[in-house]
Parts: C-alpha cells; sequence; structure tokens
C-alpha cells in the first residue's frame, strides 16, 4: 500500500511538472489560440455552409473557411492597423513639433471660446489640445505600434492562428466530443456551458463589437468625403466610442463637426450630421437586430469596461479577449446557478 502510494505522489509529482513546462511551452500562443476558437465560433455557420457545399469533405471545408477568415478579416485588420499607425504617428508629430500645428489649434481654441461663451464657462477655462492630445496618443501609440512594428512576430501568430483555425474547423467537433467525455461535469452541464460560450461569443463579437465597427467604418468613410483629417484613426476612436450607451459614435462625430463649423466648412459639417444620423445612427436600428443572436446580453457598458481592461492585461487583443472573459464568466455563473437550482430541488 505504501509502494502504491509512493509512486501515485511521484506520478503526480512528475505530472505537475511536466504540466508546468507544458504551460510555459504553450504560454507564448495561449491568446492566439483562443482567438482561433473565437474565430471558429462566430464562422461556425459560413463553415457549416461550405462544408454542405462541398459535400461533408472536412479538409477542403476547412480550407475554404480559413481562406475565408484571411480574406474577411486578417488582410482587412493588417491594412487598418497600419494606416491607423501612419496617421496617430502623423498627428503626434504635428503636434509635438513646434509651430506645425498652429492653424489647427487656432481652429480648437477658437471653438473652445465659441462654446465657453455659449455656455457660460468661467473666463478662466482653458483647453490645451497639445497636452490632452499628447497624453492619449502616448497611450495609444505603444499599442498600435505592438501590432505593425514587429512583422516577424506578427506573422508567425497569424501563421499559427489560421492553422489552429484550419484545425479547429477540421476536428472541433471531435474535439468537443473529447472535452465533454473528459469533464466530470454531467454532459448536459457541459452542452449547456458550450451552448451558452457560443450564443455569448456570437453576441459579443458579431453583435456588439460587429455594430461597433461597422459604425466605425461608417464614421471613417464619412470623415473622408467631409474632408475631416485623420479619418482612419478617428473612425477607430469612433468604434470604441460606439460602445458607449446613449452617446456612441456621437462623441466623434458632433466635434467633428463643430470643428469643421468654426472652419467655414458649413456645407460638410451639415452633411457630417446627415451622414452621422442616417448612416451611423440608424445601424443600431436596422442591423442590431440581425447580428445579435438571442440569448445571452450583455450591457453595452460592460464591454466597454471588458475592453479597456482588455487592452491594460492582454495588450492589443485585449479588444476581443477582454468581451470573452466577460462572456465566459457570465456563462459559467448561469451554468453555477441552474446547477445549484437543481441541487435545491431535489
Amino acid at each position: 500500500m505504501d509502494k502504491h502510494k509512493s509512486e501515485l505522489y511521484f506520478l503526480l509529482f512528475l505530472l505537475l511538472i511536466v504540466l508546468t513546462l507544458g504551460f510555459f511551452l504553450f504560454k507564448p500562443f495561449i491568446y492566439v489560440l483562443i482567438l482561433a476558437v473565437v474565430f471558429a465560433t462566430v464562422f461556425d455557420p459560413l463553415h457549416q455552409k461550405i462544408l454542405t457545399w462541398t459535400g461533408q469533405k472536412k479538409v477542403l471545408a476547412a480550407l475554404l473557411s480559413t481562406i475565408s477568415v484571411l480574406i474577411v478579416v486578417i488582410i482587412p485588420i493588417s491594412f487598418l492597423a497600419t494606416q491607423v499607425f501612419q496617421e496617430t504617428s502623423h498627428l503626434y508629430l504635428s503636434i509635438t513639433e513646434e509651430g506645425s500645428n498652429s492653424a489647427f489649434n487656432n481652429k480648437v481654441e477658437q471653438l473652445v471660446n465659441n462654446i465657453k461663451n455659449l455656455a457660460f464657462l468661467p473666463a478662466d477655462f482653458s483647453f490645451d489640445l497639445k497636452q490632452y492630445t499628447e497624453q492619449g496618443l502616448k497611450w495609444f501609440i505603444p499599442h498600435i505600434t505592438s501590432i505593425v512594428s514587429n512583422f516577424a512576430a506578427a506573422f508567425v501568430g497569424v501563421f499559427i492562428f489560421l492553422m489552429a483555425l484550419y484545425y479547429i474547423f477540421k476536428d472541433g467537433s471531435r474535439l468537443k466530443r473529447a472535452i465533454v467525455a473528459s469533464s466530470p461535469l454531467q454532459d448536459n452541464h457541459d452542452e449547456a456551458i458550450f451552448r451558452k460560450l457560443k450564443s455569448a461569443i456570437n453576441a459579443v463579437i458579431r453583435g456588439n463589437l460587429g455594430i461597433a465597427l461597422i459604425q466605425g467604418a461608417l464614421t471613417a468613410i464619412g470623415f473622408l468625403i467631409f474632408n475631416v483629417p485623420n479619418p482612419v484613426l478617428w473612425g477607430s476612436i469612433a468604434a470604441i466610442t460606439a460602445l458607449i450607451p446613449g452617446l456612441g459614435t456621437a462623441l466623434v462625430i458632433v466635434p467633428a463637426a463643430l470643428y469643421l463649423f468654426w472652419s467655414g466648412q458649413t456645407p460638410f459639417a451639415i452633411g457630417l450630421i446627415i451622414w452621422g444620423v442616417a448612416a451611423v445612427g440608424l445601424i443600431d436600428n436596422f442591423l442590431g437586430p440581425r447580428l445579435v443572436e438571442r440569448g445571452m446580453h450583455i450591457h453595452p457598458f460592460l464591454i466597454l469596461l471588458s475592453i479597456f481592461g482588455g487592452l491594460s492585461l492582454f495588450g492589443p487583443l485585449g479588444f476581443i479577449l477582454g468581451p470573452l472573459v466577460l462572456s465566459l464568466l457570465f456563462a459559467l455563473l448561469d451554468i453555477y446557478f441552474e446547477i445549484h437550482r437543481e441541487h435545491i430541488s431535489q
């Protein structure tokens, strides 16, 4: 008996060592693998259609689905990140270099003075554009730089992401059955967790974040049409503000319209306001219900907090991983209370 226990303890000790080594072995790729699971979940309806179209040929369907994600997601994000980085760097240099932003500063100071007169603000009220913009860009630039500066690491990450995505499309159902079989929970609870996680991922990614990205893109297009500087940068910021309940992209569009108005570009200012109401503001009413699945719904304010918390904790990928952790939390809490109610009823 003692020999049996010593063997068991020794095996557990070796297992702990190997698990620790395995964790550090896969640690650099954990975020990429999680993203692969997320996008495989979001694009699962497309994959199922491709699977049917190819006559249930898993290898071909997985390959076509992976190529679809590459075309629809990876390539546009790469161009967007590069453009945002360029515009952010240009704006930062134009603000920090002495004398290069005098016209821009004058327009903003004139705008602040007009608002101060209309709102009856104190005479000593001031707005240091250079100070606030520098502080914001100093926070923003490192996050974007980390994406576009190290092309080798980015290439490796994208390659592993695509490989993991391919195998999840190909063998995802078999992996799911293995997890359910090895889980100590009842199979119906495991299935419920997978179902709620899928609903939560789709609600957050395809719903909240999807709508925010579409509104940000439309805002950038409007800024480009109506002559607002750095349209891609401000469109990206509008995508984040779109998650703020009640205010959304108005936090970016209204100041831009006021800037155009007091710059003497009144027709552009009116056109931008109309564009903001028609093309951006109506997205929630018409496209929102089509993108957000029924099931788990998370308040937009919590989504916003999870994005900023995710950026702080995970870096650039926190834009997706933050809401995903929040979704997992709500899904597990829901399962816990369901199991608790079952035990009480028994």
